[in-house]
């Protein structure tokens, strides 16, 4: 297969990320300003991404392969997709896409619920550098450690130094990940407040999604302001070149997953990984077996 190949063509222009990137150093950032029912870049509706899926799984598949196989020779890269969004963004769907677009051998989901008490014991990044994918991997993180700077914010009334403390542990953390060679894709699931209402109203008609439900959903959607603010202001502080935040429109479901694919598939093709040379005779090998 050819290396350094890009993804311009019939599934969407090249460089996604950069149409979503948050701008490193740009301050807070202010979602009002964003539609969560845009399209940056996708294609023209859900019929057409669809038909995107098999492309692209094919090239991310072929890739991860590519990438466990360069991790055997000692290669230390690795990705780490980290998923945020406010309650019904479609982080659960958006791991189960992502998992239907890999081998799942060489897939680590893991889910990030409230702490602990084992955990809580811990430094607040002890449970996430436990679930970091090891080389050759690709690790999705459902919430993440955002979540320790998020929760005390909004529910806690948590003091400021907390907050600047600990997005400055975060920035160095992920600094030091991607110098060990783990590519950070931090993407921000971006749904209106009208489109939570009508998810949430689902959930509360469809007997079988109440499950889905809990009365604190509705106490968090009444701090909708609130967390649009640290939202924003997260997203800003802690987009950094090391590992920028993408800000992904949720309110369409197939644009959210076909933005995704597309994600991890840039930042493997940004790795191109390599197979490695065969540490034998190759040639030596053939001539036994035919001789067999």
């Amino acid at each position: 297969m050819a290396r350094n190949t890009r993804t311009a063509g019939p599934c969407g222009e090249a460089a996604l990320r950069a149409k979503l990137r948050v701008p490193p150093g740009g301050g807070p950032v202010r979602l009002r300003s964003y539609d969560p029912r845009a399209t940056p870049g996708g294609p023209a509706g859900k019929t057409e991404a669809l038909a995107c899926v098999p492309y692209v799984r094919e090239r991310i598949t072929a890739l991860q392969v590519r990438l466990f196989a360069q991790s055997t020779a000692g290669d230390p890269r690795s990705v780490l997709v980290v998923l945020q969004g406010l309650d019904t963004s479609g982080k659960g769907g958006a791991v189960r896409h992502l998992a239907s677009l890999m081998d799942p051998a060489g897939c680590r989901i893991t889910a990030f619920k409230a702490p602990t008490v084992e955990e809580k014991a811990h430094h607040f990044l002890w449970r996430v550098e436990r679930a970091l994918p090891g080389p050759g991997r690709i690790g999705v993180f459902d919430r993440s450690h955002y979540e320790d700077v998020l929760v005390p914010r909004v529910r806690g009334g948590a003091p400021p130094e907390l907050w600047e403390e600990r997005c400055e542990t975060i920035n160095s953390f992920e600094a030091s990940l991607a110098d060990d060679g783990v590519s950070v894709v931090k993407v921000f699931l971006h749904i209106s407040r009208d489109e939570q209402r009508a998810r949430l109203l689902a959930r509360l008609d469809d007997p079988c999604k109440r499950w889905k439900f809990a009365p604190a959903d509705l106490e968090d959607r009444a701090r909708w302001a609130f967390y649009q603010e640290a939202y924003g202001d997260l997203l800003g502080r802690c987009s950094t070149e090391a590992a920028p935040w993408y800000v992904v429109p949720a309110d369409r479901k197939w644009y959210r997953n076909w933005a995704l694919g597309r994600l991890l598939l840039e930042h493997l093709e940004l790795i191109d990984p390599v197979c490695p040379p065969a540490a034998f005779d190759v040639g030596a090998a053939r001539r036994r077996l035919l001789a067999d």
